[in-house]
């Protein structure tokens, strides 16, 4: 039974409610005190469950497409992918100045290090503040959610996306150091003008990698990401010079940098450049296009990896080799000529590429005239052919009949009657030294069929090159199709005496971890005889020497003027096809030019083409290097002999040349076609190289003298 006290204190009259209705009230406490209770445990349990829910995901996956980048034998970056259109070069946080660090948390997450991916009172007032001005203009999350917004979520403002965002901040907070955090962050945010992360944005803005920044540059970007089209200086410069100053003074309040700092980075004078300094893919192209198929097809790495994955790619090109080769072509080819070129330099130790061109104009053709076409060699084989020849009992001083020979072959069913440059001919006999030098056609195919059609198709095999030989007269002229790249390849292994050498244009390559996929590791293997390399490549210096003219003049003679250091090589032509090649112990070069549709090459000037781009192109590239000669084995000996006939010269030949031989294959017999009193049955000491082939005294006196 409800009962009312009442009672009077001045004018008012106060009823106290008890009985029945206390009781009740008593009730309604008791259930709210119960129901926030269990609001409260389920709550804590759905927290936790979300906790554990987040734990047992893991660590979400961070993965963020990055440019691949290329980079030069001396560290310099010349190539860059760029996945779905951005730049994206990641760094690690130790290559970020710690400017740009204090300047991002200064001004997005001052307490950063102090959050578990929420900042509840910077939560709570911009809440506030949104109420107050009834819409919402204040932000307040922190840098480990927008991390998470950036990796994984769309930027829509949805209730959806504000929960994933709240629960990937707390999974990346739960498994990833502040650090990581934050060096993720700064390499996704987006700064305007295609630039992802604070190393792309670095060189686009400034030119300069991102531990370079100045404090000034460092509070400048760090204002963009806010909105790239309002903040961009390159856009609207005073908008982003008053928001470098906020971003400055907010450094100062929080103590990362002093109020001097401060105002000293707000006078500093910025020099933008707003330009992406490696997304241009113009440098070496041919080359670049190389390095990208042999990461799909030698190191089966996926093309999605490539173009997203971050890697780093340490590749053989020499810049300053590629500008010296890009500058002889330029140089020595008319604008008005349509004939085509490929070119490869390379180091014959190592088998690094260091220069490659494959056309003259990539945008026009990006087929690889170096690396893809299969061209007629012509006379560039023969050096192959007469390694083959001395391996079988030939010398230098094998002598040949050059005359116009009809050959017969195929068991007399055809004939081949091969001809020399301009039907010139010896009418004759002459050395291989001397048919080498002047490229001499008969001799070439008479020591062919002397040794036989399958020799040479399977000594070519020994100098690393693939393509199918024919085994017919002909090739020893050059007729079956090889690729500049091989024949580089093969005259680098006379070049190092013999070792085993491939073309190599990938170093290293390095994931986005740090991890080694891949590190190159030079051929050192001998497949040549050292002491017949050697014979070989002294050889072939004979095309740059005039002692051994005849007939014909050696086919250097128009480039040796242009030469201050000893040089090996071997030009040739078809029809259709023009080459030079040589080297020197350091450097390595051959040229091919033609016409793509095999047309044939008429004009003068555009025969002359591969000669001069190779000499302008060796002249420059070694001139800060030391001359080096090329050292004789101890399986060799050097004697003084006519070249006219490869006799031993007496003081009375006209011209004597130092030529090597394989020990005990050097003359033993005297020239006595230009002394007056024949002296049969003397041995002569080979000769010093230095010393000169007559002196006053008569060559017999001396050799007295020397016998005592």
């Amino acid at each position: 039974m409800q009962k009312i006290l009442s009672f009077k204190r001045g004018e008012q009259t106060m009823e106290i409610l008890t009985g029945n209705h206390f009781e009740k009230t008593k009730k309604y406490a008791r259930a709210l005190f119960f129901l926030s209770l269990l609001a409260t445990i389920i709550g804590f349990i759905m927290v936790s469950a979300v906790f554990i829910y987040a734990k047992v995901l893991g660590p979400p996956p961070l993965v963020v497409p990055k440019s691949s980048l290329f980079l030069a034998d001396d560290g310099e970056i010349f190539g860059a992918t760029n996945p779905q259109g951005e730049i994206r070069h990641w760094v690690s946080l130790d290559h970020v100045s710690e400017d740009v660090q204090n300047a991002t948390i200064s001004i997005e997450d001052r307490n950063f290090y102090k959050h578990h991916g929420f900042d509840l009172k910077r939560i709570a007032g911009a809440a506030l503040a949104d109420i107050q001005a009834m819409s919402k203009v204040q932000g307040a999350s922190t840098i480990t959610q927008q991390y998470a917004r950036n990796l994984f979520l769309e930027h829509d403002k949805t209730w959806k996306r504000k929960l994933a965002e709240a629960f990937y901040a707390l999974r990346l907070e739960m498994n990833y150091t502040k650090e990581e955090i934050l060096e993720g962050y700064l390499n996704t945010i987006y700064y305007g003008h295609g630039a992802y992360g604070i190393q792309a944005a670095s060189q686009f803005y400034f030119g300069k990698d991102a531990d370079q920044l100045s404090l000034a540059e460092a509070a400048m970007l760090t204002g963009v990401p806010k909105g790239p089209s309002h903040y961009s200086p390159i856009i609207n410069f005073a908008k982003a010079k008053a928001r470098q100053e906020l971003i400055l003074d907010e450094m100062a309040e929080t103590e990362a940098i002093s109020a001097e700092q401060a105002e000293a980075a707000k006078a500093e004078k910025l020099t933008l450049i707003g330009e992406h300094p490696h997304v241009q893919n113009s440098f070496a192209p041919y080359f670049q296009d190389i390095v990208r198929s042999e990461l799909v097809n030698k190191l089966n790495i996926s093309e999605d990896t490539i173009a997203m994955g971050g890697l780093t790619v340490y590749t053989t090109i020499d810049p300053n080799l590629q500008q010296f080769a890009e500058k002889a072509v330029k140089q020595n080819m008319s604008d008005e000529s349509d004939i085509q070129v490929g070119f490869v330099a390379m180091d014959p130790v190592t088998g690094y590429v260091k220069a490659l061109i494959g056309g003259r104009d990539y945008e026009e053709s990006t087929y690889n005239r170096a690396y893809q076409a299969l061209r007629q060699p012509g006379s560039t084989i023969k050096p192959l052919l007469y390694y083959a020849a001395l391996e079988r009992g030939f010398t230098p001083s094998t002598t040949m009949r050059s005359e116009i020979t009809t050959f017969k072959y195929d068991e007399g069913r055809a004939e081949y009657t091969p001809h020399n440059f301009n039907n010139h001919y010896a009418e004759d006999e002459i050395t291989l030294a001397q048919a080498l030098a002047l490229s001499d056609n008969v001799y070439a195919v008479k020591t062919h069929l002397f040794l036989g059609e399958e020799v040479l198709a399977e000594t070519v095999k020994q100098f690393g090159i693939s393509s199918e030989m024919k085994k017919v007269p002909s090739l020893a002229l050059g007729t079956s199709g090889v690729r500049v790249v091989e024949m580089v390849n093969a005259y680098s292994m006379f070049a190092n005496g013999g070792k085993k050498v491939e073309p190599t244009f990938i170093k290293k390559v390095v994931n986005e971890k740090g991890e080694v996929l891949y590190e190159s590791k030079p051929e050192n293997e001998q497949v040549l005889d050292p002491d017949i390399a050697f014979v070989m490549s002294s050889l072939l210096r004979g095309m740059f020497d005039p002692k051994l003219n005849d007939y014909t003049s050696v086919t250097g003679s128009s480039i040796i003027n242009e030469i201050t250091r000893p040089y090996a090589g071997k030009s040739g032509s078809t029809d259709t096809d023009s080459w030079m090649i040589g080297f020197t112990p350091q450097l390595t070069a051959g040229v091919w030019t033609g016409y793509d549709e095999a047309k044939e090459i008429t004009l003068t000037a555009e025969k002359t083409y591969a000669k001069n781009i190779w000499i302008d192109f060796m002249e420059k590239a070694l001139d800060d290097e030391p001359v080096r000669t090329f050292i004789p084995t101890d399986g060799v000996v050097g004697v003084y002999v006519n070249p006219d006939n490869g006799k031993l010269a007496t003081e009375s030949c006209p011209v004597a040349r130092y030529t090597y031989y394989i020990k005990g294959t050097e003359p033993t017999t005297y020239c006595t076609e230009h002394i007056k009193e024949p002296f049969d049955d003397i041995e002569q000491k080979p000769a010093d190289e230095n010393s000169p082939a007559g002196q006053d005294q008569p060559w017999y006196k001396k050799l007295f003298d020397w016998l005592g």
